[in-house]
């Protein structure tokens, strides 16, 4: 398998993850506007962040260490106050790439635990 690089992964993995939010958020409504901010309130950083911190202890070490690579990337925000939930973002993101791309199995538990400690 050819090797993917970690902006990639959390490339791939933002995709996933909102489309994963997409197909539960639109039993939800008919409202365009609402179904936009349920939505988006599941995309963001600070909620893809807490997502990561609820999810670290289940994380292997394998997993620990490519969140920790994807946490150092170099990151374009500006702004200090929000790199750091950036970068756990960004770390969140690459492992659902991650585990779309390389261990389906795993990704299904991943989501099944996030769903047992969230109300997506």
């Amino acid at each position: 398998m050819q090797e993917i690089n970690l902006r990639n992964y959390a490339y791939l993995g933002d995709a996933v993850w909102e489309l994963y939010i997409r197909n539960k958020t639109i039993l939800q409504t008919n409202n365009a506007k609402k179904l936009h901010q349920i939505t988006t309130s599941m995309v963001k950083t600070q909620f893809q962040c807490e997502l990561l911190h609820n999810i670290e202890k289940y994380l292997t070490e394998e997993e620990q260490d490519l969140a920790k690579r994807a946490r150092n990337l170099p990151i374009p925000v500006g702004r200090k106050s929000i790199q750091q939930e950036y970068r756990q973002a960004t770390a969140f993101e690459a492992l659902i790439g991650w585990w779309y791309l390389n261990d389906k199995e795993r990704y299904e538990y991943i989501l099944a635990l996030i769903n047992s400690k969230f109300t997506l």
